[in-house]
């Protein structure tokens, strides 16, 4: 950190050093500042010297007086009005009339295969400029959106690297990938962890199925459209470098018990089983303090430099970027690296051709996936490493089953590191004729490979931690994908009414993927350059690889017309053909329809002050999810060690149905309508917008369990089973000013609603189970169920603590009830307490999200504020029963656990996990509401004065804080807890998550917060 404060401050002396005092002559110059309509005074009127600081507001009446250069020039500027520039020419009196502004409703706004003014917009569509995004120190830009933007729930992840879980208007998909459909610069990606947010000019987020629709083959869980920086026709080239330095460090390390706390609770667990005291002297101090053992203060480095520009016929932008992140376990890291260019050239009047190129490679350094949950679990009374130096070992202290490891051991010895190479872009050309036509072509792709290496050395650690012969595995995925679109455009204007703009395009998509595992024993270490299968001994190589290849043809169409900008009506239809489907069902349709009324645009709204913009729009669509299992009609057959017959003393091999196929698999549509108005108030210093929606995914496709008598592995089938709904409303709120003493500023504010419902179900009233709490009795907290939301909590309704055995004997039976253990409620009302007395105990799915986020200018200073939460969620916090004998306890459990008659009426004894204690209960469930600062940043920028006669537009400093408050009230690592990663032992498929068992908090990351310094520099 110190290298970074010295580089800072010597830049910063520089530029002072050399300031220029020199001033032209000045002459005061008066006026009055009018409206260019009704011709009243404007007050807080911005009036600045063009290229200083200089600057002062008109008055309540409207009037100014400033000093200024004779041949200087005067800024007017003011929220609602079009800026406008006046030489001053030796005048002294100047009187300006401003012009009302229409750029709210003028705004262009990126929507599927092309823009339209914020006015024509029928579905519901949010922006988000790049400079909103580039403010936050995020790595993926997804976790930009966090608190942005109404309707949209983020999830992030703190591994490195990590992509974070967005559902986009609450979840609709079950099996497969649930991520939306990411378009950028016209290429179709499952994720943009590859993309350097410094790159992005603009991201739209398509949220209702009318807007979505176009795009019916993968919009079903939403669409983010990307458009990235380019340079400007005409203009000199233009250097931007941004950097930021800082470090990242956890807020809320959950407190554990000491070595003594832990000696005296483990005491009470061995005598309440009827064992003798395990330590005879309890007064062990406080022992290791196994977090500050493993976490650190990470450190965070990002670099980004931009070269852009253009001639009078071509423009360019190139682009390179580094970032070094650490993370909070020792050891963890992860770099990459992005360069990307980008080029459009005007080959004549009616051709333009043009490509953008990205490419980035990552490398991470990973951490046991199991790390987490090992440091709360050790016992504080092992030492790291013992006087001779070799590792703590719980086993020689006799603790029994349970935490039998040592969580240093354990990071020393996992070697695992993740390499990722990515190619993308896209070529384009776009032809003009006829005067309303336009024609464009476009190719792109996708080119990646992702490896993973992990090592396991022979080594002796703990009684437990050990191996014998070291293993090498390798994965390799690769993945090609390229996509073919061409469209055609006509757009006119008859008679100044009627406005018209038809599309019709062409796609073709392949999408290829290839996975290779390997492995090998006995392979020696030299140097992780040096680790090679083939030094592995003899024999004992194994190889098994896996491949995939879905096409896709698509053909599509829409219309877009507006009379006299008063009624809009927005019509398209998508035909789509996946090779993963067949028969009748190898092609999906999805139309859709929308239409608008610009309420203000009539005349009967002419004369009246109350809205300057009011828009009234409805919408319909059906949209597709091709992210499915491929060919899950097949079925997998499976030959394992454990299935083997005996027949006279003779072995033979078995096999096994993984799955029951479905007698047919069909597409899996969403269907949805949205209700929205638009409102702009105050010259559209205020505006508010508002959407009802209702979502339902028909024919939704996962897995049902079925009697294992059937024969299967896995005992399921899969197939369109389900049919889900997702209702809810929206509401953003936005306040510009300007005040009479200079303050630039505003306020902005969403709140979504949503209400997740499962409607239909194959299995009916028959639960669906899930959501395992890691025990070996197979308790799951996590059903699914007809009229219920997905992956609800259901369990047992704690009422009470058992407290002496008159009080067992006083309540309904209930098997394996001792004093200190939970007291269940009997629900039917039967005197015994089983499964039938299980309810609902809480939602993982978020029902409100909101946020606030809030910009602040004045002179050189400017300050953003932004806020973020979710409420009415809830969390099954796993780690509390999570037991097997000697694992440590939380501070809070030793305080407030029950250890004899009357100590407590809440929480257990310290044989909470026993069967009846860990069965799913009341107890585990907590709210997941939080409220945070999610980002908070004070910059400066240097006077143009002192910049200019070293060439340089722009120095601007900051420094960033991000969520460094957090409030909630659960009472594990943090509250914000998404769905459960299919395979945990692997970044590569990450992203794929299983939403049947969300909002379990078994091994989740720490929260932590970041803190950078910046600068913003423009050549």
């Amino acid at each position: 950190m110190k290298r970074i404060f010295t580089k800072f401050s010597v830049l910063t002396f520089l530029c002072l050093l050399f300031i220029n005092a020199a001033s032209a002559q000045n002459i005061t110059v008066k006026g009055t500042i009018s409206d260019g309509q009704d011709k009243t005074t404007i007050p807080a009127v911005s009036v600045v010297v063009k290229g200083t600081t200089v600057g002062t507001q008109t008055d309540a009446n409207g009037r100014y007086a400033i000093s200024v250069p004779a041949n200087g020039t005067l800024v007017f500027t003011y929220i609602g009005y079009n800026t406008q520039e006046v030489p001053v020419n030796n005048q002294t009196t100047l009187n300006v009339t401003l012009a009302s502004s229409s750029q709210q409703l003028e705004q262009v706004v990126v929507v599927g295969y092309g823009t339209q003014r914020k006015v024509d917009v029928t579905g519901s569509v949010a922006s988000l400029k790049g400079t909103e995004i580039s403010k936050q120190a995020s790595t993926n830009p997804v976790s930009a959106l966090q608190g942005k933007v109404a309707g949209v729930s983020i999830t992030n992840s703190g591994t490195p690297g990590a992509s974070p879980q967005i559902n986009i208007r609450g979840l609709g998909t079950i099996f497969g990938n649930q991520a939306p459909l990411y378009v950028v610069d016209g290429v179709w990606y499952s994720d943009i962890n590859f993309l350097n947010p410094g790159d992005i000019e603009n991201m739209s987020i398509l949220k209702d199925a009318s807007a979505q629709s176009i795009y019916g083959i993968r919009a079903a869980n939403g669409v983010v459209l990307i458009t990235t920086k380019k340079g400007k026709l005409g203009s000199a080239a233009t250097i931007n470098y941004d950097a930021y330095a800082g470090f990242q460090t956890v807020t809320n390390k959950v407190k554990m018990a000491n070595a003594s706390e832990y000696a005296t609770l483990t005491n009470e667990l061995y005598t309440s089983n009827g064992q003798a005291p395990l330590f005879k002297d309890t007064n062990l101090g406080t022992g290791t303090d196994w977090y500050k053992q493993i976490l650190q203060n990470a450190f965070v480095m990002n670099h980004n430099i931009s070269i852009a520009g253009g001639t009078e016929k071509s423009t360019y932008n190139v682009s390179l970027g580094y970032l070094n992140q650490d993370g909070i376990v020792k050891t963890n890291n992860f770099k990459r690296y992005t360069a990307r260019v980008s080029n459009d050239i005007q080959i004549f009047k009616a051709l333009k051709v043009g490509y953008n190129i990205t490419g980035v490679g990552s490398e991470s350094r990973d951490v046991p996936q199991t790390i987490f949950h090992q440091m709360y679990s050790a016992s504080p009374t092992i030492s790291v490493f013992n006087p001779d130096g070799t590792y703590g070992d719980p086993k020689l202290q006799n603790l029994g089953d349970g935490a039998n490891f040592n969580p240093q051991a354990t990071l020393d010895f996992f070697n695992q590191r993740t390499k990722d190479y990515r190619a993308t872009g896209n070529v384009y050309a776009e032809l003009k004729f006829a005067d309303h036509f336009t024609f464009k072509t476009s190719i792109g792709g996708e080119f990646g490979q992702t490896e993973n290496k992990k090592y396991t050395p022979v080594y002796f650690a703990t009684t437990a931690q050990k191996n014998d012969i070291s293993i090498l595995d390798l994965k390799r995925v690769e993945t090609r994908n390229w996509i073919v679109e061409n469209t055609l455009t006509y757009q006119n204007t008859f008679n100044t009414d009627h406005s018209l703009t038809v599309l019709l395009g062409q796609s073709a998509q392949s999408n290829k993927s290839y996975t290779l595992n390997a492995s090998a024993q006995n392979v020696p270490f030299n140097s992780d350059a040096d680790l090679y299968l083939s030094l592995g001994a003899p024999g004992t190589q194994s190889l098994a690889d896996a491949g995939s290849l879905i096409k896709f043809a698509s053909y599509f169409g829409r219309v877009n017309y507006a009379f006299k900008n008063k009624y809009l009506l927005n019509a398209s239809m998508r035909a789509d053909g996946a090779s993963q489907f067949y028969g009748n069902e190898t092609w999906g349709y999805f139309p859709s329809i929308g239409a608008g009324w610009v309420v203000t645009n009539e005349d009967f709204m002419k004369d009246q002050t109350v809205f300057s913009n009011l828009k009234i729009r409805g919408s319909w669509g059906k949209v597709g999810n091709a992210s499915v299992p491929i060919n899950p009609s097949q079925s997998l057959i499976s030959q394992t060690g454990d299935l083997v017959a005996f027949f006279n003393d003779i072995p033979y091999p078995g096999a096994s149905k993984n799955t029951l196929p479905p007698p047919a698999i069909v597409w899996e549509k969403g269907i949805g309508s949205n209700i929205g108005f638009e409102a702009g108030f105050l010259k559209n210093r205020l505006t508010i917008e508002g959407d009802y929606y209702t979502r339902k995914t028909s024919k939704a496709i996962f897995a049902i369990p079925v009697f294992g008598s059937l024969g299967t592995k896995d005992n399921q089938i899969i197939g369109n089973q389900a049919d889900i709904q997702n209702r809810g409303a929206e509401l953003s709120v936005n306040w510009s000013d300007v005040t009479g003493g200079g303050l630039t500023y505003s306020i902005g504010g969403n709140i979504s609603y949503n209400q997740n419902k499962v409607l239909s179900v194959l299995s009916g009233k028959t639960p669906i189970y899930a959501g395992s709490t890691g025990l070996t009795n197979g308790f799951v907290a996590n059903r699914t169920m007809e009229g219920s939301p997905i992956g609800e909590f259901f369990g047992y309704k704690t009422v009470g603590i058992f407290q002496n055995a008159a009080d067992i004997a006083n309540s309904p039976t209930q098997s394996g009830a001792l004093p200190g253990g939970f007291k269940y409620a009997d629900i039917n009302g039967d005197g015994k307490i089983n499964s039938q007395d299980r309810v609902p105990l809480g939602n993982p799915n978020p029902k409100y999200t909101y946020g606030v986020n809030t910009s602040f200018s004045y002179k050189n200073f400017d300050l953003a504020l932004d806020f973020q939460g979710v409420a009415g969620v809830q969390i099954y916090n796993s780690n509390l029963a999570y037991r097997f004998g000697n694992e440590n306890f939380t501070k809070d459990f030793v305080d407030n656990r029950w250890h004899g008659e009357g100590t407590s009426n809440t929480y257990p004894s310290v044989n909470i996990g026993s069967s009846a204690n860990s069965a799913p209960n009341s107890f585990y469930v907590s709210s997941g509401s939080y409220f945070r600062v999610r980002n908070a940043q004070l910059g400066y920028t240097l006077p143009k004065s002192i910049l200019a006669k070293w060439k340089i537009q722009k120095i601007r400093f900051y420094a960033n804080a991000q969520n460094a408050i957090n409030l909630f009230g659960y009472k594990g690592f943090s509250p914000e807890v998404g769905q459960v990663p299919v395979d945990n032992s692997e970044k590569i498929n990450a992203a794929r998550t299983n939403s049947l068992n969300a909002g379990l908090d078994a091994n989740v990351y720490p929260l932590y917060a970041t803190y950078n310094f910046g600068v913003n520099l423009t050549f």
